[in-house]
């Protein structure tokens, strides 16, 4: 009897001990884990400022190869490595690292006169010629818009923004207004393969 009671007390400190261990590594891992950098925080761990929109052309004013900077900052105890190497806990107010959002190329073009001047002139050929298609605005002009097909055809296609200006720009649009984004398949595009049956 005593000898299972020691066996017991011997097992219950093998378990007891065995669970002290693994606490203490996990905790010395975690501890000793390296800070990541403040570019790969996870959502949640920071918050970006709204970029400075520039009012003629609704766009971030910082606006370079169709992306723009802006400051973010990591939240309320959130250590990160900054750019220059150094670790730094954060008290939510200081800026962290910057981020990238896009921005558009804009020359001047605006959505909403485009779409006014096919609407009401467009069977003159006004909404060709301030897009920079002064033949096909011409050839609108001599035929009265394609007797009122063609005004149809050109007011769709403006007002889905498919129909650009003639420079390759994109028209100035709100910057929390209604853009579309085009979405094409590249040789860069994801495809899911198929499972065969």
């Amino acid at each position: 009897m005593a000898a299972s009671r020691r066996l017991l007390v011997c097992l219950r400190s093998g378990v007891w001990s065995a669970l002290f261990y693994c606490v203490y590594s996990h905790l010395t891992s975690v501890v000793a884990e390296d800070v990541d950098s403040c570019e790969n925080l996870r959502l949640g761990q920071y918050r970006c400022n709204e970029p400075k929109i520039d009012e003629a052309t609704q766009e971030p004013e910082n606006c370079t190869d169709s992306t723009a900077w802006v400051e973010c900052l990591p939240a309320l105890n959130i250590s990160c490595r900054l750019s220059n190497g150094t670790e730094f806990m954060f008290s939510g107010k200081e800026v962290g690292f910057n981020k990238t959002v896009p921005c558009r190329n804009v020359s001047g073009y605006s959505y909403k006169v485009a779409v006014a001047l096919s609407l009401f002139l467009g069977w003159l050929g006004a909404d060709r010629f301030y897009l920079g298609y002064p033949a096909l605005g011409l050839l609108k002009f001599c035929t009265v818009g394609f007797c009122g097909i063609g005004t149809l055809v050109d007011f769709i296609l403006i007002a889905m923004q498919i129909v650009g200006p003639a420079d390759g720009s994109n028209y100035i649009v709100d910057y929390y207004g209604a853009r579309l984004t085009r979405l094409s398949i590249t040789n860069q595009t994801y495809r899911k393969p198929h499972l065969s049956l």
